[in-house]
């Protein structure tokens, strides 16, 4: 496990999960704005050189979010998010898996639940994603790079807050 003092932070140590850590520098209401607001979530979603089309963002418990990540390599992502719990503004439950099965791919779903905790005034984030199993974890991890893809997400956010309150 990493410093949790880190500004970003990894954890693999429960061996179905992911989860992601950062300090931000905004107080939390910005911070889960940022994250449930289409307009906001278009400026910031994806690792480093991804931009983001959403079809439809519904947040509320059984809401979906229909999106695309499109890849500095051209290539596009759809994922489908259906949101379980929403506690503004300390906790996000949801259900991610691609957007329609596609022929050949293997389809891997988890559980997202994303926390706010305010630290004076910053955020501390914590991104858990939790897998049926240790492989489903391990093929996202290798297939799209999820830990270093996670990292860059929440940095992405942060610089998009940053941008906010200035």
């Amino acid at each position: 496990m990493t410093d949790p003092n880190d500004p970003a932070a990894s954890d693999l140590s429960v061996d179905r999960e992911i989860r992601i850590t950062r300090l931000l520098n905004a107080p939390r209401e910005l911070a889960f704005a940022a994250w449930t607001d289409p307009e906001k979530v278009v400026k910031w979603w994806g690792p480093n050189g991804f931009t983001t089309t959403i079809e439809r963002m519904d947040v509320r418990p059984g809401g979906v979010w229909k999106y695309v990540m499109h890849g500095p390599d051209g290539a596009d992502y759809p994922n489908k998010t259906v949101y379980e719990e929403i506690v503004p503004p300390e906790r996000l439950v949801y259900t991610h898996s691609g957007g329609d099965p596609v022929p050949g791919e293997r389809a891997v779903q988890f559980r997202s639940t994303v926390t706010f905790v305010q630290e004076g005034g910053q955020t501390r984030i914590t991104l858990q994603m939790a897998f049926k199993t240790r492989d489903d974890r391990d093929y996202v991890i290798q297939k799209y790079g999820a830990v270093e893809g996670g990292i860059q997400h929440l940095a992405r956010l942060n610089e998009f807050l940053l941008g906010v309150g200035q």
